[in-house]
């Protein structure tokens, strides 16, 4: 009788054991791994952006959670919109339009009693783990602030590598962007580079749009920079962890140069490509600043350059997708590690890219802009047991949502001053739709609000686009100006700012390079041709 009892005693311990474990395992917060893709489109077999994309790894992983095929950047430029994401707020509210060292000026007032993303986690009992292009600069654009950041951060793999990457001579600002193109890429050959060291004190300019392939002795002795990004990650995934953890793994392809190893370049033969098609009178309806920004940053404008030589579209888009394609394979590496390991059933994926890029639509190369190419991105969200994974969300959306979504996701505390809103109601039920705009400002007061079925921009010299996206989404009809419009435009207009931030560290507007170059246009009557 005796051992009976004692039998039974230790079968009651070991059930409220068993119990209480199955209880923590249930209670416990989910880890988070956080994919950025810096300069990423919409060219995904998934998203349908460009019919020839290879992405198979991005796509069956957007077959497995909520995929929003309708979100946009807060601002069309790396540092603005990654600080802007990691913040959780807009650069009309912050000042943040451009340069970090700006930036760093009004930091404290900023971001007085808040948090950026990852420290929010790292306060609330996680685990934050950095590796690659987070922020512009890499784990942190505040090298102060960087321990607060972060738990830990792999070593920038592109330091110290310069004397390898730039035996061809050429270059690009930021080392993290290289290798480079042997001969520099299309527009240092086509200028001619004696052409450009004479005559141009930026040179720059002429190594923002290049590619091509690379062959085993143009790569560092360790792989790509993404490849040693990925391989980070996942030794890190595979590490036993004490902690729930926030896992940022940002990957820097398909920014320029263009370039990826061969073997992804002979997926796409030159001959086969196909480039985005660009009406004759694409800028007839479009207002003088609009054209401002389209006409960018090489000595004749971006358009004018590459269609100097008929080639260099063709290969600026079959480097661009070269570019996707081999990110997208280092993508699936880190999935596949998190499905390996103990942690697969227990973490939300998010994967985003920080604004959109146009490869000739709209006669505009880069982001930069404020029409459709420029702004929109992918944004998906797997999280754990969701019945409505699989599901898409067509519902407009911005890069400001991700911050409070997987805050309430993981169950941590709200911050006041977050200006996006949560996701997690679209993510449990897709097929919503709500009355809501979303607001893009490239540079000071010039804005998109993009909704369900419209873009609305509106420059700060009044000049003004309308699109619908019903029946126009390549954006080539401007409807700003048709009378029949006018209760479209007011509806999009109060979702314009009441108040712009002065650019941080000004006290007040002065002006920029759109402004002079538009005053150089209209004091000289010389708006490019193909501009007209």
């Amino acid at each position: 009788m005796k051992y009976i009892f004692v039998f039974i005693s230790l079968f009651f311990i070991a059930s409220c054991s068993s119990t209480k474990k199955k209880e923590t395992i249930a209670e416990a917060k989910p880890n988070v791994l956080f994919i950025s893709v810096d300069d990423l489109n919409d060219w995904e077999g998934a998203l349908l952006g460009h019919p020839q994309a290879i992405t198979p790894n991005m796509d069956k992983l957007f077959a497995e959670g909520v995929l929003f095929t309708n979100a946009h950047a807060s601002q069309p430029v790396c540092t603005a919109s990654r600080n802007s994401l990691l913040s959780g707020i807009h650069p009309t509210s912050s000042g943040w339009y451009s340069s970090t060292a700006n930036m760093k000026k009004n930091y404290e007032t900023v971001m007085a009693d808040h948090k950026m993303l990852p420290e929010h986690f790292k306060n609330n009992g996680y685990n934050t783990y950095a590796t690659g292009k987070v922020f512009h600069s890499g784990e942190s654009d505040f090298k102060d602030k960087t321990d607060d950041f972060w738990t830990e951060y792999s070593p920038q793999f592109w330091r110290g590598m310069e004397p390898h990457i730039k035996e061809n001579g050429f270059g690009y600002r930021g080392t993290m962007f290289y290798p480079f193109p042997k001969g520099g890429g299309q527009l240092v050959q086509l200028y001619g580079e004696e052409t450009i060291n004479k005559n141009y004190k930026d040179t720059n300019r002429f190594y923002s749009l290049c590619g091509g392939p690379l062959e085993d002795e143009d790569i560092p002795e360790n792989g790509m920079y993404d490849e040693q990004i990925a391989n980070w990650a996942i030794n890190k995934l595979n590490e036993k962890q004490d902690k729930p953890f926030f896992m940022a793994v940002g990957f820097i392809r398909p920014h320029v140069p263009y370039t990826a190893p061969k073997k992804y370049f002979d997926l796409y033969p030159i001959e086969d490509i196909q480039v985005p098609e660009i009406p004759e009178n694409e800028f007839e309806d479009i207002p003088i600043m609009g054209k401002a920004i389209a006409y960018g940053y090489t000595p004749k404008g971006g358009w004018a350059d590459v269609t100097q030589k008929k080639e260099i579209l063709p290969e600026l888009v079959q480097s661009y997708l070269a570019c996707v394609t081999f990110v997208d394979e280092q993508i699936g590496k880190v999935i596949d590690a998190l499905e390996k390991s103990p942690n697969g059933k227990n973490t939300i994926i998010v994967l985003w890219s920080d604004h959109g890029q146009h490869l000739g639509e709209k006669r505009h190369f880069r982001k930069q802009a404020l029409w459709e190419e420029a702004t929109k991105v992918p944004l998906f969200f797997k999280v754990p047991n969701n019945k409505e994974n699989g599901k898409r969300s067509s519902q407009v959306v911005s890069l400001l949502d991700i911050y409070p979504t997987i805050s309430e996701l993981c169950k941590l505390p709200k911050l006041p001053k977050l200006e996006g809103e949560s996701l997690v109601p679209l993510i449990n039920s897709p097929e919503t739709k709500l009355d809501r705009s979303v607001l893009t400002t490239w540079f000071y007061k010039n804005h998109a609000v993009r909704s369900n079925d419209w873009r609305y921009i509106q420059y700060r010299d009044g000049g003004q686009e309308l699109y619908n996206h019903k029946t126009d989404p390549g954006e080539h009809i401007n409807l700003a100006n048709n009378p029949e419009y006018a209760a479209v435009i007011e509806a999009h207009k109060k979702w314009l700012p009441k108040h712009d931030a002065i650019p941080a560290g000004s006290t007040k507007w002065k002006g920029d390079n759109l402004d002079k170059l538009v005053k150089k246009w209209q004091d000289n009557d010389s708006i490019p041709n193909w501009l007209q």
